[in-house]
């Protein structure tokens, strides 16, 4: 059983602030280790309770499932991530959007319908 059952109530926020952090510590890449996105999460002051859905945004899928195996979870990757993620497409703050997002590999979403996403 996945021991993140809650989601963060501002997903955008968090993708932002995690995806900001991993970008100035690391550059960008297409995915960013274990470690990478524990260490964003500290910084940003994201929760324990919280942390793993960054973890479905930012690691592979691979190590999401193997990091959550050495716990004992079992966490659905695409369903988290595509949780986080639709959240970009429904943030009413357009400064979210102040990030370059293009560089993430973005799960089996329809973004099409949002032009201002540069895939």
């Amino acid at each position: 059983m996945c021991a993140c059952p809650l989601t963060p109530i501002d997903r955008a926020r968090q993708v932002k602030l995690v995806g900001d952090d991993l970008v100035k510590n690391y550059g960008k890449k297409k995915y960013y280790s274990v470690r990478e996105v524990k260490e964003a999460n500290q910084r940003q002051g994201i929760g324990l309770d919280f942390c793993c859905w960054s973890h479905a945004v930012f690691n592979s899928h691979s190590d999401f499932d193997s990091y959550h195996q050495s716990l004992g979870e079992s966490c659905n990757y695409a369903a988290m991530k595509a949780e986080m993620l639709s959240s970009v497409s429904t943030s009413t703050d357009s400064s979210w959007f102040d990030i370059d997002l293009s560089w993430l590999e973005f799960p089996d979403i329809d973004f099409s319908i949002f032009d201002f996403l540069d895939f």
